[in-house]
C-alpha cells in the first residue's frame, strides 16, 4: 500500500493518501485544507481518488470534503453516529463558529467492523468513541489511522459534545492497545514529537495510558 502523510490547514491536521499499488485507486483520510495540493500529490503518484473517509465529524477534519468532491467526485464515508450529529443544526454550528466550510452528508455510513475497499486493499473500521460518538480508526496491514482518538504521546480532547475521557480510554484499551505491538500509529494531528508511533511506544511512553 502507498501511504502519504500530508500536514494540511492551520490546525496541523494530518491528511493521508492511501493508494493501491496494483490498481492505482486511492482514498483520502481527513482532507482538511490544501485540497489542490492533496489532489496534485495523488496525481503525481499516478493515483485516482475514489473516496474520502473521515475519522470523525469535527470540522477541522471534514472542511475539505466539499472541494475534494468537486475535484474528484469521491464518495464520503463516515460513522453513522457522527454523520447524524454533524448534520443537525447543533453539529453544523460548530463548524460555522470555527470558520470552517460545512461538509456534505456522507454518501456511505459505516459501523464497527465494516470494511472499506480501495482497489485490492481493505481497511477495517474500528469504532472508537470518546472524542466524538462516532469516532473511528482505520486498520490495514500493520497500520492504524487513529484520527483524534490517539496521538503520539497524547489522546484527543473530550470537552466537545459527545466527548468522554472514560469512554475514549476504554476505546483505546479495547480497540488499539490490543493490536500487535509493532502496529504503526498514524495520528490525526502533528501534536507529538514524531509524525507516527507504534502501539508498543504508546504503551510505554504515553502518559495518558
Amino acid at each position: 500500500m502507498i501511504i502519504e502523510q500530508i500536514k494540511v490547514g492551520f490546525m496541523d491536521v494530518f491528511c493521508y493518501i492511501l493508494g493501491c499499488e496494483a490498481t492505482h485507486k486511492a482514498l483520502l483520510i481527513d482532507p482538511a485544507g490544501n485540497e489542490e495540493k492533496i489532489v496534485a500529490r495523488a496525481d503525481s503518484l499516478g493515483l485516482t481518488i475514489e473516496a474520502i473517509v473521515n475519522t470523525h465529524g469535527h470540522p477541522d477534519h471534514t472542511c475539505g470534503n466539499t472541494r475534494i468532491v468537486e475535484l474528484t467526485g469521491a464518495k464520503i464515508y463516515m460513522h453513522v453516529l457522527d454523520d447524524q450529529f454533524f448534520n443537525t443544526p447543533e453539529g453544523q454550528s460548530m463548524g460555522r463558529q470555527m470558520g470552517f466550510a460545512p461538509s456534505p452528508p456522507a454518501d456511505v455510513v459505516v459501523n464497527d467492523g465494516d470494511t472499506i475497499v480501495v482497489g485490492e486493499e481493505i481497511l477495517t473500521v474500528l469504532h472508537t468513541p470518546g472524542h466524538t460518538h462516532g469516532g473511528i480508526c482505520l486498520y490495514t496491514g500493520n497500520n492504524l489511522f487513529t484520527g483524534d482518538t490517539l496521538f503520539v504521546g497524547a489522546v484527543g480532547r473530550t470537552d466537545f459534545p459527545g466527548g468522554s475521557m472514560e469512554v475514549m480510554l476504554r476505546s483505546i484499551k479495547d480497540k488499539i492497545l490490543s493490536l500487535p505491538d509493532d502496529t504503526i500509529i498514524w495520528p490525526g494531528h502533528d501534536y507529538g514529537g514524531s509524525p507516527s508511533s507504534t502501539v508498543a511506544q504508546e504503551k510505554q511512553f504515553n502518559p495518558y495510558l
